[in-house]
């Protein structure tokens, strides 16, 4: 099933975007619009990463997109019932404070 996905961005996602310079913005939305194509998780035979249980935090529903060259990771939620990627945050990969943002912005903080 090759289906494109719509888009959708938390708005501290787009503002996260804004960050970075003009060349990462269109890296990003580049890798976004590419695993936008096809947006399930690895274990469906897509590009996605799960993401499940980070330290303490439950991101079981949530991918993730990485960006190794730029060092940038992009998590985002399927709503499959309505073929919706919604990008929750895009930041740097340099720790896990990625995941605590994903976490808080989609109301699923340490349990």
């Amino acid at each position: 099933m090759n289906m494109s996905y719509r888009i959708e961005y938390f708005l501290e996602a787009k503002e996260d975007i804004k960050e970075f310079n003009g060349n990462q913005q269109k890296q990003i939305k580049k890798a976004i619009e590419k695993v936008s194509q096809n947006p399930l998780p690895q274990n469906e035979g897509s590009y996605g990463k799960p993401l499940g249980n980070k330290r303490g935090r439950n991101l079981t529903g949530l991918c993730k997109i990485v960006l190794k060259k730029l060092g940038i990771r992009v998590v985002y939620e399927l709503i499959r019932t309505e073929t919706t990627m919604v990008v929750v945050v895009v930041a740097a990969r340099a720790d896990e404070e990625v995941y605590d943002i994903a976490a808080a912005r989609t109301g699923r903080g340490k349990k």
